[in-house]
């Protein structure tokens, strides 16, 4: 009996001894528990990775971190807050924890980001009902660069914070500026499935060093002094640990060769489909966009006999994942009473749409094993 494939996962984690290293020093140190040198450590690594000098805190969550912006940014119970509807939960959830109301936004069809236009019409059509939206949240999703100059001018014309979600997005770039630098506020994600993992974590990119400061007070629990018990705020238990920065230490000098990794399978995809005529690989339209391709994604052209939902079970009969694109938020059920402003061109995109393996590292005879049933699922 031929023996039963292992499983090629969508986007599995990579570590190595450098990691593992970098994570044993922090247990012989005792440095595992929220904050300490390590924190600090991988909070100036992921600055000069990023080529910043923004003041950035490491978190335990991408959505700790999200949630915080939104109190920096001034959000409360009742406030309007603009989020991408093509998008994974933990970007609307946050504004729910504050009692605001999240209002979807619509994509454009050549990132499948937030669209500018549908955005500013909002906002105008909002402010004329005396109810100016207090933040913008527009997501870089699956690590393709939304249209983020665009979206700043209109959040800036209008004086509304903008927070760009850009956790799937770590060494993405809009010409030379990588993503998450270009809101007030930027969201970083390192959860297992990321380019750079934690295990879980997250970072919050601020506006300035008072942010920042309130920042670590307030996921801190807001304690007001090291050796007393006071504290002045509603605070949080969100600092990453520092068991969890050392295992990201060692990844984050090594952040840009991902990226290559990325880009290449991401060839390695388009060098396939350019042979086959049923879908489109989703890629950069513009150059100036410039993706890590965290996940490829594939569209079922609407001539197309083949589905999303074929290939999907296909694969799975072969031991090879693969994932159904993120349900919009304005369809989700928690979320089907707030307003929605667009034309389904996020619902199109996700009705047709496929995400396929993606891990840095994946070796050559898994590659050769998705190509073969890749042809093969065509072919039929």
């Amino acid at each position: 009996m031929k023996p039963k494939p292992h499983t090629i996962a969508l986007s599995a984690p990579k570590l190595d001894a450098n990691a593992i290293a970098e994570v044993t020093r922090a247990i012989e140190d005792n440095w595992i528990t929220a904050g300490g040198p390590f924190v600090t450590k991988f909070e100036n690594s992921l600055q000069e990775a990023l080529g910043t000098q923004r003041d950035l805190v490491a978190l335990n969550s991408g959505t700790s971190a999200l949630h915080l912006a939104l109190i920096l940014a001034g959000v409360q119970a009742g406030d309007s807050v603009l989020c991408q509807t093509m998008t994974y939960v933990a970007t609307a959830n946050p504004v729910a924890y504050l009692g605001a109301m999240p209002i979807f936004i619509d994509s454009e069809a050549e990132t499948y980001n937030m669209c500018p236009e549908v955005l500013e019409n909002t906002v105008e059509s909002l402010i004329q009902k005396g109810n100016k939206p207090k933040a913008i949240i527009v997501v870089h999703s699956y690590g393709m660069p939304a249209k983020i100059k665009r979206i700043a001018e209109v959040a800036k014309k209008y004086h509304i914070v903008l927070i760009e979600d850009a956790a799937e997005a770590l060494g993405s770039k809009v010409g030379e500026q990588f993503c998450g630098l270009f809101g007030d506020y930027g969201i970083l994600s390192f959860n297992g499935n990321k380019l750079i993992t934690t295990g879980g974590g997250g970072a919050l990119i601020c506006k300035n060093t008072d942010d920042a400061t309130q920042v670590r007070h307030l996921a801190s629990q807001a304690k007001m002094n090291a050796s007393g018990f006071e504290h002045d705020n509603v605070g949080y238990n969100y600092i990453m640990p520092g068991l969890n920065a050392a295992l990201g230490i060692a990844q984050l000098k090594t952040l840009h060769e991902r990226v290559a990794t990325k880009r290449k399978i991401h060839q390695f995809y388009a060098a396939i489909f350019d042979e086959i005529d049923d879908v489109d690989l989703f890629e950069s339209f513009d150059k100036e966009l410039y993706s890590n391709y965290w996940l490829n994604v594939i569209q079922f052209k609407e001539s197309s006999l083949k589905s999303p939902e074929g290939l999907r079970i296909y694969f799975e009969k072969r031991a090879i994942e693969s994932r159904f694109l993120w349900t919009p938020l304005h369809l989700q059920g928690i979320y089907t009473h707030q307003k929605y402003f667009g034309n389904a061109t996020a619902e199109e995109f996700w009705k047709r749409s496929l995400c396929l393996p993606s891990g840095t590292g994946m070796t050559a005879d898994e590659l050769d094993r998705i190509k073969d049933e890749l042809i093969a699922y065509f072919s039929d």
